[in-house]
């Protein structure tokens, strides 16, 4: 869900990049004579993304006329850019984009891989168009696995297209059980069309990131602990809120959605997390 600059490779010179690879010379000019088609469906492709239509593409026009499918996933994407020289290096630079190897789609995970953002096999023709390419860590590549939107609604957001970090849409709640911990949801600004409200909900179920945020964030509770009771101790409530606050300002300038500020946040505007020295207790 955060935002990439997208590829400086167009679909054109990365294809043609991927198939020169070919040590057949008749495969190889078959695949070269289609490079216009697969220009022409990466520009299908693009648009749709920023019209907000991709669930309305028609498969039958991302194949790759002459070649079956399954053999321009081996020739042009498994072939000819993971295992060739000139391609893999279109692959590792798109990999190696994201700030810090973290993942974009979840904000927390390491990428490994990279994810077709319309799965290959059914967009043979976007293989190795590098924005249909995202960075992403191995769980997010697993729980995307095949999926095609099927409204405008049900598209993940698209790091290369959507910016969604220029407002605070990420939140959480402090629930008292024993222990303490925090629970993340969406709640999105009035100004949001309801169809990327929709979309952003979307995202993070099929991503489990409420599940994911609320694992690292009860760790950092716990590891704050033993600070937050000599902070009580030494100033009370005034004391334990003034530090919750500095981290959240902190972490939030960095990534205003990010789970690490949200979490400091939301401990700081809990009055009873910060008034009562007991819920500190693990």
């Amino acid at each position: 869900m955060w935002p990439l600059e997208p590829p400086s490779f167009t679909a054109y010179d990365s294809y043609r990049t991927c198939v020169g690879s070919a040590r057949d010379p008749n495969r190889r000019r078959r695949m070269l004579a289609q490079s216009e088609h697969v220009n022409d469906a990466g520009a299908a492709y693009r648009n749709a993304v920023q019209t907000q239509s991709v669930h309305a593409l028609d498969k039958a026009t991302f194949g790759i006329p002459g070649i079956n499918d399954e053999e321009v996933v081996e020739w042009v994407y498994e072939n000819g850019m993971v295992g060739a020289k000139a391609g893999r290096r279109i692959y590792d630079q798109i990999r190696g984009s994201a700030p810090d190897d973290r993942c974009p789609l979840c904000g927390w995970g390491t990428v490994r891989t990279l994810d077709h953002y319309l799965p290959k096999r059914a967009f043979p023709a976007l293989c190795v168009d590098p924005h249909n390419l995202i960075p992403a860590c191995g769980d997010c590549n697993h729980l995307k696995g095949e999926r095609i939107p099927k409204s405008p609604e049900t598209a993940l957001i698209h790091p290369y297209a959507d910016r969604i970090d220029d407002v605070s849409w990420l939140q959480a709640q402090v629930v008292h059980d024993a222990p303490v911990r925090l629970e993340f949801y969406v709640e999105g600004p009035v100004s949001w069309d309801p169809s990327l409200k929709a979309r952003v909900e979307h995202h993070f179920e099929i991503f489990c990131l409420a599940q994911l945020y609320a694992v690292q964030a009860n760790r950092a509770l716990r590891s704050i602990n033993q600070l937050l009771g000599l902070l009580w101790d030494a100033g009370g409530e005034a004391s334990v809120r003034a530090y919750l606050l500095d981290e959240a300002a902190t972490r939030l300038a960095d990534r205003r959605n990010g789970w690490e500020g949200v979490t400091y946040r939301s401990l700081a505007a809990d009055s009873r997390f910060c008034g009562e020295r007991v819920v500190l207790d693990f």
